[in-house]
């Protein structure tokens, strides 16, 4: 048996990413492979992925992804959605038995739009009435949780190493302009199906590697907001802030990373461009209790587009490369070799600046 110090835990979590900027579809089974290289820095507790563009037959509709207990409650969460919603697909997510994941929970996904008599009802928009509604039954329906709600996009997770969650899932069936993909190491908080990366809410989705010291600040003014941290591991805030931040408050990309990334106040008062300073300096001083404090590097995934960030000391790693129209992100060059070996222009972002890549207009 192996004892302390003998194990290998560098930096702990690993995460992967890829994007066509012409939005060329690609398979699941290149981010499966590209967690390989990257084994050791999961424990199997947990392994996911979030594909973007892998509904195009339901594009118009949202894949709402859940975990069930048993039937009895897919049974009432199905004639919740039926309340509010048009179901117009209903079906069990496609899975392959593996010896190396089990204990699965009935996993099933539904293709719906929410009725305009119960958005006219709620006096929302139909992203604030599925916002709602995810947070629901995810505090309120005992034994069932919502692991995705987006438009043409989906997150496929369990408790076990990434690669083989990969497999479960079949992800070599699907193809995407962009996947993200997560390892987990969990430190404070328990390897169980809903806890796996990515965390997601509409169309976001989160990979993280590090963590939060500010989790509960964060959380404390993000649940002010109407949002439920109810899957028992820190990272799933980072998904509503970013909501909160983006759809909510309107920000862009780059305003949203100087909010949780926040560059110190030593750097914001060196700044040269008098404008940039009163913009850094408002949103500090708007939202201060968002900055995320301890070692992170997260992907952002989002439509048509994903954002990578470290944490402003880059307390954890992060490689970026190109080849022709894909950009690779990666905690490791090796993984991001294993989806292109001649990849070029090679690069490590520096702590809280912002890589962001998106799919050229119309594309996706």
């Amino acid at each position: 048996m192996k004892i302390e110090g003998q194990v290998r835990i560098p930096s702990g979590c690993a995460i992967s990413a890829v994007i066509s900027r012409e939005g060329k579809r690609m398979s699941g089974e290149m981010i499966t492979n590209s967690m390989r290289p990257m084994h050791d820095r999961s424990n199997g507790l947990g392994g996911g992925f979030a594909g973007y563009g892998i509904y195009p037959d339901y594009k118009d509709f949202y894949a709402l992804h859940l975990f069930f207990n048993n039937r009895s409650t897919r049974k009432e969460c199905e004639a919740f959605l039926k309340e509010s919603f048009e179901i117009v697909q209903s079906e069990i997510i496609p899975t392959r038995k593996i010896p190396a994941i089990t204990d699965e929970p009935i996993i099933w996904r539904y293709f719906v739009a929410p009725l305009k008599s119960a958005l006219v009802s709620a006096q929302m928009d139909e992203k604030e009435f599925v916002t709602k509604t995810v947070m629901k039954i995810n505090t309120e329906l005992s034994g069932a949780y919502v692991f995705s709600s987006g438009k043409n996009m989906g997150t496929f997770k369990a408790v076990g190493f990434p690669e083989d969650v990969g497999v479960f899932y079949r992800l070599e069936e699907y193809e995407g302009y962009s996947w993200t993909a997560h390892g987990r190491y969990p430190t404070n908080t328990p390897g169980w199906w809903g806890g796996a990366h990515p965390f997601t809410l509409l169309d976001y989705s989160i990979v993280h590697n590090g963590e939060i010291s500010s989790y509960d600040a964060n959380r404390r003014f993000i649940e002010m907001f109407g949002y439920k941290c109810t899957l028992q591991t820190d990272t799933e805030v980072i998904t509503y802030i970013m909501d909160y931040l983006l759809r909510a408050q309107g920000l862009t990309l780059e305003e949203a990373a100087s909010v949780i990334a926040a560059p110190f106040w030593s750097t914001i008062n060196s700044k040269e461009d008098v404008e940039l300073q009163k913009k850094l300096t408002y949103l500090r001083t708007m939202f201060p209790s968002l900055l995320i404090t301890g070692p992170f590097s997260i992907v952002l995934g989002y439509g048509g587009g994903l954002m990578a960030l470290n944490d402003r000391l880059k307390l954890r790693s992060m490689v970026v490369g190109e080849k022709d129209d894909k950009v690779y992100i990666a905690s490791e060059e090796a993984a991001i070799r294993t989806m292109e070996a001649d990849v070029t222009n090679i690069w490590s972002p520096a702590g809280g600046e912002p890589v962001i890549v998106n799919v050229k207009e119309g594309a996706y």
